[in-house]
Order: C-alpha cells, then sequence, then structure tokens
C-alpha cells in the first residue's frame, strides 16, 4: 500500500483540484456556467470574495477588492487545491496580486489564454465580453497580454435579457434568449471583422452557448471551460491505456 503524507497543515479534505473564486452576487448559473460543479466532470471548490459585487468589480473596479481577493484565495489553498480560477474574466485585474501571494498556479482570467490563441491561430481573435464599456486595457497588462495583438470586442450590456439577467441580478435567467443574443453578438462581431480567426468568450456566464456559437461562425471558440480544463489536465496526469 502507499504511504500518503499531509501536504498542507490546515487542510482537512482531499480530492478537489481546481478551486473557483465566485463574486457576491446572485443569479443563476446554469450548467456550463463557471459557477455550476456539475459544469465539470471532476471536483471543484467555490470561495466567494465577500463584497465582490458586480458592480464593484465591473463598474468602479475597485482596487480595495484585491484584499478580500488575496483572502478568498489562501482559504481555497487551505482547502488543498491544486490551482484557483475565477468566475469573472474581470477578475484579471488581480492576476497579479493573487499569482504572487500563493505558490500554487493562479489562472483568474479568461483573458489569459489570449497569447495562446493568437499564436495558434495568426489571426485577430473576437472577444465577447460581459460589458465591452468596462473592459479596458489594465485588464489585458494584468494577464501579460500585450497592446500589438489584434482583437475585435463585442459587449452583451446592450442584451436585455442577459444584462437584467446578470448585469443587474433580477433573479431569473432565459437560457434560450441569451443563447440568441450571444449568437447574434458572435455573428455581428465576425461579420464586422472577417478577419477574425477564433472567439473567446471573456465571460464565465457565456459557455453554455458556445456550441451555439461554433455552429453559428464556424471558428475555435475558447472560453473558461476550456482553459480550466488544461490546467486541470496538467495538475491531474492519469496513466495512458490502450494496445500495442
Amino acid at each position: 500500500m502507499a504511504v500518503f503524507s499531509v501536504t498542507r497543515p490546515r487542510q482537512a479534505w482531499y480530492g478537489e483540484s481546481i478551486g473557483i473564486l465566485i463574486l457576491d452576487a446572485s443569479y443563476p448559473c446554469i450548467p456550463g456556467n463557471v459557477g455550476n460543479a456539475t459544469t465539470f466532470p471532476f471536483s471543484v471548490r467555490y470561495e466567494l470574495v465577500k463584497g465582490a459585487s458586480i458592480d464593484r468589480l465591473l463598474n468602479q473596479q475597485d482596487p480595495e477588492l484585491v484584499f478580500p481577493f488575496i483572502e478568498a484565495a489562501g482559504r481555497l489553498y487551505n482547502s488543498g487545491v491544486r490551482a484557483i480560477t475565477g468566475a469573472c474574466g474581470f477578475m484579471a485585474l488581480f492576476q497579479q496580486e493573487v499569482a504572487k501571494s500563493l505558490d500554487i498556479p493562479v489562472f483568474l482570467s479568461s483573458l489569459l489564454q489570449i497569447p495562446f490563441i493568437y499564436q495558434i491561430t495568426g489571426k485577430k481573435i473576437g472577444i465577447i465580453t460581459a460589458d465591452s464599456t468596462c473592459l479596458q486595457a489594465r485588464h489585458f497588462t494584468a494577464t501579460g497580454i500585450s497592446g500589438d495583438l489584434p482583437l475585435a470586442i463585442a459587449g452583451m450590456e446592450n442584451q436585455p435579457e442577459f444584462k437584467n439577467a446578470v448585469l443587474l441580478e433580477k433573479g431569473t435567467l432565459d437560457s434560450g434568449k441569451i443563447e440568441i443574443e450571444v449568437v447574434e453578438t458572435a455573428k455581428t462581431l465576425v461579420r464586422q471583422n472577417p478577419d477574425i480567426g477564433s472567439i473567446l468568450l471573456e465571460c464565465s456566464d457565456l459557455p453554455p452557448y458556445a456550441h451555439a456559437v461554433q455552429a453559428a461562425v464556424g471558428l475555435p471558440v475558447f472560453d473558461f471551460f476550456t482553459m480550466i480544463h488544461y490546467v486541470h489536465n496538467s495538475l491531474v496526469r492519469n496513466p495512458f491505456s490502450g494496445f500495442m
């Protein structure tokens, strides 16, 4: 039998590879959303970032939020997770500070995939974000993205169902309506930028519609789901099976 040891003094349970920081918000997180644990075929653990409302993170971009982010990440670390991600692309603001505070991988924003996406496509990247008016240069700088990469950005802030369900937290969410909204947003983005070679769904609420976006525009589609799977697979390697 193998001999196992305690890895972290304050760890009381095991088996969760990815820790996920969650905003202090309330709206339905359907399967496919980062905020729904059934999205993943492996165990994840959530931690609320106290006081990190949608308004404070997206609209105010409050620098004081760095402290509850680091504290929440520390709680996830003590619980034994092997890496920490976020459930909002705008958490990019605190990527560097949280990463420096821990000795495990930290990947808070789906934007971190942009250099990789550009290297494998060599073409402009279309980004669909929750609110294009809030996505600023500082988010890209914090995630190590140079200003010379060709990007085209579209937001969901004027789409009625998405705005009311997610940004304004009305308490209900019509997934069918949001699918139509995000698909139309993607089609318009590609029509206005025919040189786009891929789509990145920046928002953690949009992966449920990635398949519909891909069917509509015929391009590779990246999101939080692709990023989290990539990191998980690097952390939990399994032996190959097969035959010769």
